[in-house]
C-alpha cells in the first residue's frame, strides 16, 4: 500500500510591531524586518500574509507595500493565497487593501 506524503505546512506571515497572532509563524516587527522576511520567501509560495498598517512610531507598512508594488510592475507578483490587512488605521488599511487590489493580489480586512 501507498503511503501519501504529508501535506505540505502552509506558509504564513505577519508584519506587526504589537499583536502576538498565535497563528502565524513568522513575523516581522518592523517594515524593514518585513521587507526581509519577504525577500526570503521570495520564490515560496505565501498562503497568508497578515499585515498591519502602523508600526510604532514613525514606520508603517509602506516600505513592505512598495516593495510588493515593484514586484508585480516588474512582472513578477510575490505569490500570495490571502493578504490580510488588520489595522486600527482605518484610513492607513484602506491604503493597503486599495493599492494591493490595483496590482490583483487577493486582499481582505480582517480583525486580528
Amino acid at each position: 500500500m501507498k503511503e501519501e506524503s504529508p501535506a505540505p505546512t502552509p506558509v504564513i506571515l505577519g508584519i506587526d510591531d504589537l499583536r502576538p497572532l498565535p497563528w502565524v509563524p513568522q513575523i516581522a516587527r518592523t517594515s524593514g524586518e518585513g521587507v526581509k522576511l519577504l525577500q526570503e520567501h521570495r520564490d515560496t509560495f505565501i498562503d497568508e500574509l497578515w499585515l498591519d498598517h502602523d508600526l510604532g512610531g514613525d514606520d508603517s507598512i509602506l516600505p513592505v507595500l512598495t516593495l510588493m508594488e515593484e514586484a508585480a510592475f516588474n512582472g513578477r507578483p510575490f505569490r500570495i493565497g490571502t493578504v490580510f490587512v488588520h489595522s486600527a488605521n482605518p484610513i492607513g488599511a484602506e491604503t493597503v487593501v486599495r493599492s494591493l487590489t490595483r496590482w490583483n493580489y487577493q486582499v481582505r480586512r480582517a480583525t486580528a
